[in-house]
């Protein structure tokens, strides 16, 4: 059997890497080929097989496949060999609104990407909540399955506390510095602006940060992926640049906090059941103007709201008390969204790639649920 994985246009990440190494335990006998980047390729094992993303041998692999195995959109000219399979996981929970339900989109961008989706022959779902708003983005009629990320396996796992001391080890940050992730989500006005891509501008008022906080608190930068090739951070600022590190799941274990805007990654990091922050200052705007959203952040958060540089300083001064204060809300939260992050998701997508073993959670076709 051929396998390609394919996790944002080329990186060793997210839930094809887990599948990967979940297919390695098993024993399954397939070769497997991923498509790589050149600013990426260091980053993937050097026993992995990879290919360029976009050169003619990924084109030639991709149409070589017996199962794709791909995190988001590939757009490329491929066409899927009979009888294969495509395996899309997708890369996180809908708050922001995706595909046919966005706003605004630049012309054509959507209709690109339908080509995509028409080669899907199953879609995993993160929890219930999401399952109807992806069917109904993507206009897919196909199996979607509800099994959890298998990507977050590793935040329920036994070697959470070991990758997480890996981690600070390999950034420098030490046993007793307060570590605050911040994962601001793209802004499509910036990335599709007519003029060219806009850099992002840091909004954090760094100097107010050092004066209040001190050198005790560390701020690690992951911009997205659409945005992280503009980003200039200056030498000697408190901010820790880890857009380049290979899977962000590896950086909530690090973190003692996290501070994020719409991103999806609070729905992964509220398995850690550590404290979130939304540094939403151009909540009106994104919302009600440039993407929207799926439902009101402000009734769900599971953190305090907060709109300016201060605001948002005198709360990671005060982790304890938004810990205290949102509790309830945080608990609300993980039902809802995190309900099926148990650790085993992978093992339940492997198993439904891999009969006869018995497939958990629930499989919807046409809109219809049905227990697999």
């Amino acid at each position: 059997m051929n396998i390609v994985y394919v996790a944002f246009r080329g990186h060793f990440s997210d839930s094809p890497r887990a599948l990967y190494e979940g297919l390695l335990e098993r024993g399954v006998e397939a070769t497997s080929t991923w498509l790589s980047a050149p600013h990426t390729q260091a980053t993937f094992p050097d026993d992995v097989a990879t290919v360029t993303f976009g050169s003619p041998e990924s084109i030639a692999a991709l149409e070589g496949a017996d199962l794709v195995v791909s995190n988001d959109h590939i757009p490329l000219d491929w066409e899927k060999k009979p009888g294969a399979r495509y395996l899309q996981t997708w890369h996180g929970t809908p708050l922001k609104r995706i595909h046919n339900d966005v706003r605004w989109a630049p012309e054509g961008r959507l209709a690109y990407l339908e080509h995509d989706i028409a080669k899907w022959d199953l879609l995993l779902s993160p929890n219930a909540a999401s399952t109807p708003r992806l069917r109904n983005a993507f206009g897919y009629r196909g199996e979607i399955h509800e099994t959890g990320y298998p990507r977050n396996d590793l935040l329920s796992s036994p070697q959470r506390d070991a990758v997480r001391a890996a981690v600070r080890a390999d950034l420098g940050i030490g046993d007793d510095q307060t570590v605050v992730l911040y994962t601001p989500t793209w802004r499509d006005d910036l990335v599709f602006n007519k003029t060219g891509p806009q850099d992002f501008e840091f909004p954090v008022d760094l100097e107010e940060f050092t004066a209040r906080l001190g050198k005790d608190h560390v701020l690690l930068l992951r911009l997205h992926n659409m945005v992280m090739d503009r980003l200039e951070v200056v030498d000697g600022s408190p901010v820790h640049d880890v857009c380049s590190h290979p899977d962000i799941r590896d950086l909530y274990l690090a973190a003692d906090a996290m501070v994020t805007d719409y991103s999806s990654t609070m729905f992964d990091f509220a398995i850690t059941g550590r404290p979130m922050l939304f540094f939403t200052y151009d909540l009106a705007y994104f919302r009600d103007e440039l993407r929207g959203f799926y439902f009101d952040l402000e009734d769900v958060a599971p953190g305090p709201m907060l709109s300016t540089s201060t605001e948002l300083i005198d709360a990671i001064a005060d982790l304890d008390g938004v810990r205290e204060r949102h509790a309830t809300r945080y608990a609300e939260f993980r039902q809802t969204f995190c309900h099926l992050e148990d650790g085993h998701a992978t093992e339940r997508v492997l198993d439904l790639l891999f009969p006869p073993a018995p497939a958990g959670g629930t499989t919807t076709r046409g809109g219809d649920d049905r227990a697999r």
